[in-house]
């Protein structure tokens, strides 16, 4: 994992970083000590002949990155959706990157096809075109069934993807490694961490049954969903390095000028991405993210078609509610409950002022709520509201901040749509509607009803348990230890209590 050939591609990295440019604004994006920038710059200006060129038509960061190939590329991807590590501008520039990279040969992806499914590609598929899309990761060939005659987007990846990026991502690792040892003060953003949880990422997008499992829950979330549809997941055509769609007809979402030629109502179209990506936040807990104009399009009946689930967000129920009172608060400029909802969360510590917290919400939002509708800007206030929480002591939370990623680019989807929109006009009804069914009366029944079922699931034990926790109450025992023993006997009687509140509510209602 730390052999000689780890250290010979950070020396290709860094002359790859020099040349092009990237040092300079990778190490201030990190807020990298002069002694690192100046060590880095020693290092690398005599090996930079070493490094890749790249397209001087992109911006540095990405230029290098593109430049050292798939892994890189997946890397500023993933970090892309971290502005809390690597800044809003560098993060905005990595946002940029294409996933237009050489395709390999249809032959080769035919016979990956045969190797996976069992069957050769061409008993499978009546048709098998040329690849019309190719990522770091894999490409897409748009194919026919053969037994069915129904067209499909099959997802093949690259030759040796996993060996070549296991080998990139040891050198990352020992990157990580070293800028912890050569400086300190890089610990607070964990860069070991960054390249654990990008680890994390890439494993799972090189296993495409676990996007394929994402594609399935993502359509049966979304299946109610009018205007908006996630192409059929094919399992029996489906593996670990092969993943096969319904095949996904449309226009571009990216281009404005065909969505109008095709009689589409853009207005209408931007209200309903916006409003999509709520309702499956806050409703499903699960949503794409990675939400973007190229994953995107719109069919021939004005639907929405989206794809391409490699990068999910998940958030808890809890958290759901809390984010829902945080934008609801804004919304109705209640900034006092806002400030008591972070405190409930346990977002802010406890020993801050929540009067002075919610004077600060308070600079927040009203300066939001002045401008016109072109302004107005969820994501803007997002990106306030954390640079307030981190001021008064809040932690780091990575599923707010996927969320937060999110925002920002459906934003800007619904905004090249329509610049009109009025962001907050859309949300209210999603978030009030989500508020009542969620948080209040309906929501205390339906969260009973399901602590006695959890309770009811122990119900044969616990007299046994109650027994035996009494009879070790009745034996000698230090203080200490007999208030520690009573504890199990106080929770039984709180979930026997509970558990009949909870029938006699499902009763009821």
């Amino acid at each position: 994992m730390r052999g000689p050939h780890n250290i010979w591609r950070l020396i290709q990295t860094l002359a790859t970083l020099e040349r092009t440019g990237a040092n300079r604004v990778v190490l201030e994006a990190f807020a990298a000590p002069a002694s690192v920038r100046a060590l880095a710059r020693v290092l690398g200006w005599p090996l930079k002949w070493l490094g890749e060129k790249g397209d001087p038509a992109l911006p540095p960061a990405t230029r290098a990155l593109t430049a050292l190939g798939p892994a890189y590329i997946k890397f500023g991807q993933i970090l892309s959706t971290r502005p809390d590590v690597v800044g809003d501008e560098l993060a905005v520039q990595l946002r940029v990157l294409q996933d237009k990279l050489p395709p390999f040969p249809v032959e080769v992806a035919k016979k990956t096809v045969a190797q996976e499914l069992g069957h050769p590609a061409d008993e499978l598929f009546s048709e098998f075109s040329e690849p019309i899309a190719a990522a770091s990761i894999a490409q897409v060939h748009k194919a026919r069934i053969a037994r069915t005659g129904e067209q499909v987007a099959v997802k093949v990846l690259r030759p040796n993807v996993e060996r070549n990026f296991r080998k990139d991502i040891d050198a990352f690792y020992l990157a990580a490694s070293v800028i912890e040892m050569l400086s300190p003060s890089s610990r607070r953003l964990r860069p070991t961490d960054v390249i654990a949880h990008f680890d994390g990422v890439v494993t799972g997008e090189l296993d495409l049954r676990m996007e394929t499992s994402s594609a399935a829950e993502f359509a049966s979330n979304t299946e109610g969903d009018a205007g908006f549809v996630v192409p059929r997941v094919i399992w029996p055509l489906s593996g670990r390095r092969v993943m096969t769609l319904g095949w996904a007809e449309g226009v571009p979402m990216g281009d404005n000028a065909a969505i109008d030629a095709a009689g589409h109502n853009r207005r209408v179209l931007g209200e309903r991405v916006l409003a999509m990506f709520l309702q499956h936040a806050l409703r499903d807990g699960f949503f794409h993210a990675d939400m973007h104009q190229g994953n995107m399009k719109v069919a021939a009946n004005g639907d929405i078609l989206c794809f391409d689930f490699g990068i999910m967000g998940r958030i808890d129920e809890y958290t759901r509610r809390v984010y829902a009172e945080i934008l609801f608060g804004f919304i109705r400029k209640d900034y006092r409950r806002v400030a008591e909802v972070h405190f409930e969360a346990g977002y802010v510590p406890p020993d801050q002022d929540i009067d002075d917290f919610a004077r600060a919400l308070r600079s927040v939002g009203e300066p939001i709520f002045g401008m016109d509708a072109t302004q107005i800007s969820m994501a803007k206030l997002l990106a306030y509201l954390f640079e307030v929480t981190e001021r008064f002591g809040m932690q780091t939370r990575t599923e707010l901040i996927l969320l937060q990623r999110t925002m920002v680019v459906v934003e800007g989807v619904a905004r090249s749509l329509n610049p009109s929109i009025n962001i907050w006009e859309v949300a209210h009804p999603i978030v009030e509607g989500y508020i009542k069914e969620n948080i209040g009366p309906k929501a205390l029944i339906r969260d009973l009803r399901r602590t006695a079922r959890v309770l009811s699931r122990f119900g044969p034990k616990l007299p046994e348990m109650a027994e035996a926790a009494l009879i070790r109450q009745s034996q000698p025992l230090p203080e200490p230890e007999r208030t520690s023993v009573l504890k199990p006997v106080l929770w039984m009687g709180l979930g026997a209590a509970l558990t009949g509140a909870g029938v006699g509510l499902a009763l009821l209602f």
